[in-house]
This record gives structure tokens, sequence and C-alpha cells, in this order.
């Protein structure tokens, strides 16, 4: 592995991960109270693209981080919507 790979693995790790704590503070506090979820969607959306783009040049560290990066933001998006809704009903 090079340097430029170490780079990138080590980007990738620290941008893809950025999202977990907003994730597990809803999951912990069972509650969507002070999340917004059009960051996580806006932000899902585009690392589409860099899945894309990572296969076009055929990047593994740009695909495997942005697939996880995707499932992330909408793993966020889904659980403020789960709780957004049991909140409504309350």
């Amino acid at each position: 592995m090079d340097l430029t790979q170490i780079i990138g693995f080590l980007a990738g790790f620290g941008t893809t991960f950025a999202a977990l704590p907003d994730l597990i503070a809803m999951l912990n506090r069972r509650s969507s109270v002070g999340m917004n979820p059009r960051m996580a969607a806006i932000t899902g959306t585009f690392q589409i693209l860099w899945v894309i783009y990572g296969v076009s040049i055929g990047s593994r560290n740009i695909i495997m981080w942005n697939v996880i990066a995707v499932a992330t933001n909408y793993l966020t998006v889904g659980a403020y919507m789960y709780f957004r809704r049991h909140e409504a009903r309350s």
C-alpha cells in the first residue's frame, strides 16, 4: 500500500464515520429531537455519485467508503423518520 492509498483510506474513514455520532445519539435518545435529516439525505445522495466515480476510475477506497457512507446517511434519515412518526403519535 503506497502513501496515496493510505491517505485515501484515512480520508475515507474519517468522512464516512463523521455522520455516525448523530445516528448513535438519535438511537440512544430514541428521539428525533434536535436532528435535521436534510444534511444526511443530501450527503448520501451525492455520495452515490462518488460511488459511481470510484467505479469509473477503479478506486476501491472511494467505492468502499462511500457505499458505507451512503448506508450510514440513509440509516440516519430512516431513523429520523421512524422516531418522528412515533413522536407525532404521542
